[in-house]
């Protein structure tokens, strides 16, 4: 006989996320492009990112790579709201730099991206407005240059119970192509695996069946 089920549910569902939003825009690899403007080089570079982490290493990168440039500026987006973002001037007048190149990703409405623009001075100053055009163009051409793809969204669910139950849970990761992560058997078994958002009402209405037929699954869910 089956234990008590032990029901509960977490839910962290992006509260800014558009009800029918189920994907956001990202660049598939990175990608390169480049400006020149008075003997002045700017060179764009732009990464896919999933972490801050992710963009420190990117930039970090470039900073050795390019170690003898004049500037190294740069901005980013991350999460699929897009409310997690920075633009950093690196020395360049306040706005003239970070600003244009969040612009650019802005602008093709994208979501977990980094894009990095190295100048090399040319001996000519060029204003803040030709500052704001070359970072702007530089960015844009690294965009432009991108592979730009639809992710979906994917939610997180860990899935705790009897391995009377296996036939069931494993009928889940068929039905709904879960992407396991990992997955323990044992007395108690355990699975955590990767979901459509798309998909998360009829997933948790088979959940809720589930529970109702007296199948011990218990399961929690987090946003990625």
């Amino acid at each position: 006989m089956a234990r008590d089920i032990l029901f509960f549910e977490t839910e962290k569902d992006a509260a800014t996320l558009h009800p029918d939003q189920f994907s956001y825009r990202t660049i598939a690899k990175p990608s390169e492009g480049q400006y020149k403007e008075k003997g002045s080089r700017f060179l764009g570079f732009a990464y896919p990112v999933t972490s801050e982490a992710d963009i420190k290493d990117h930039v970090s990168f470039l900073q050795k790579k390019y170690f003898d440039a004049r500037h190294h500026c740069f901005a980013w987006t991350l999460g699929v709201d897009r409310k997690s973002f920075r633009a950093v001037d690196d020395g360049e007048p306040n706005h003239s730099a970070g600003d244009p190149i969040l612009g650019q990703i802005r602008s093709k409405d994208l979501a977990n991206v980094l894009v990095v623009v190295v100048r090399y001075f040319g001996g000519v100053k060029l204003g803040v407005g030709g500052l704001i055009t070359a970072y702007k163009t530089a960015a844009g051409e690294a965009l432009n240059n991108a592979d730009i793809v639809e992710r979906e969204i994917l939610e997180s669910v860990r899935l705790v119970y009897d391995y009377a139950a296996t036939p069931e849970v494993m009928r889940l990761v068929k039905d709904y192509d879960l992407e396991v992560q990992s997955q323990k058997f044992e007395a108690g078994c355990e699975l955590i695996a990767h979901y459509r958002l798309r998909d998360k009402g009829k997933f948790f209405e088979r959940l809720k069946l589930l529970v109702a037929m007296k199948v011990d699954v218990n399961y929690t869910f987090e946003t990625l």
